[in-house]
């Protein structure tokens, strides 16, 4: 979820559900060992709970990176074994990772050494062409002999050459029955799945077996599925009065707030709003006016009541637009 889940994402989705936790994307160590470290943790406190999602593979860059997610309040330190874009991998961290049991073993066990919040590993089924269930369940052992209680597993392999990030999520096959043969194996461990579940009928499904559900692009493009998880999957009570329109104006005042705080162009934040109104009347018209950088000038509440008359005033469309 590079580029997609920053702070601005986060405080979007929070405003849909109260009890989801929420995953920043993905830190490298190097951007916090040597970079603006405010820039890639600052948070509102209204996202949490919240977990930092780092990468690196150097166990004392990891702990010092670990040591400020926990300073600056994140609830969970999360080491990402799964991203299989070449850049990462030129890092020597993501999905080639789990090739080195025990050098991930490592690196968690230098983080929980320096840190009090739960430090946990998402990573994938297996990489490349390996697709031994013993793969990933020594990967998973070793790792846990390390002190990591939560494995986040993206029930497809990654392949490290020969496929985009993008075809990484799609073509690999869903194994889903290996994440179910895991937590069999393993049952004092927290194993949650993730990969391919677009629906609540298929998170109910998998809760029956596995203790949680990671949700990505679907819950990016169709954010409004967020406003039933609460009540469904929470026990909670749904929010009162949550409305695709009262969130909307609550996105609005954040953006004027980001705006004056700190220069941040309400275009940044909208951005990932855009699928708010996903399968309603009049939203494609919607997500133009919210995407019209030539509005950039305007007040994001001006934009918000130009995006409200354009969809009055536009023609019938396919309700699925």
């Amino acid at each position: 979820m590079m580029a997609w889940t920053d702070r601005h994402c986060r405080y979007f989705h929070r405003l849909l559900s109260s009890q989801a936790l929420l995953y920043t994307e993905m830190v490298t160590t190097g951007a916090l060992v040597h970079g603006d470290v405010a820039r890639h943790l600052q948070h509102d406190a209204r996202e949490h709970p919240v977990a930092l999602q780092l990468g690196g593979s150097e166990p004392a860059d990891l702990a010092y990176s670990a040591r400020l997610g926990e300073q600056w309040g994140y609830d969970e330190i999360n080491l990402n074994c799964g991203c299989p874009s070449e850049r990462v991998q030129r890092g020597a961290f993501g999905a080639c990772l789990m090739a080195e049991p025990q050098l991930v073993a490592d690196c968690v066990r230098a983080m929980m050494d320096v840190v009090s919040v739960p430090v946990t590993v998402k990573h994938r089924i297996g990489v490349d062409r390996t697709e031994s269930y013993d793969f990933v369940r020594d990967f998973v052992g070793a790792v846990s002999e390390a002190g990591c209680r939560t494995f986040i597993v993206h029930a497809r392999n990654a392949w490290l050459k020969g496929l985009s990030p993008k075809e990484n999520r799609e073509l690999p096959p869903l194994r889903y029955e290996l994440v179910h043969r895991l937590k069999r194996e393993f049952p004092r461990l927290t194993i949650c799945i993730n990969g391919g579940i677009t629906g609540s009928e298929q998170v109910a499904q998998q809760l029956q077996t596995l203790d949680g559900v990671m949700i990505g692009r679907e819950a990016y493009h169709n954010p409004w599925w967020l406003a039933q998880w609460d009540e469904q999957f929470f026990h909670r009570p749904a929010r009162a009065a949550l409305t695709r329109e009262a969130v909307e104006e609550q996105m609005t005042d954040y953006m004027a707030r980001e705006a004056k705080l700190h220069g941040t162009p309400w275009s940044a934040i909208a951005r990932h709003m855009l699928g708010l109104r996903h399968g309603l009347p009049g939203s494609r018209h919607w997500r133009q006016v919210w995407s019209d950088h030539r509005l950039k000038a305007l007040p994001a509440r001006d934009v918000m009541a130009l995006a409200h008359e354009t969809v009055q005033n536009s023609p019938s469309e396919c309700a699925t637009a």
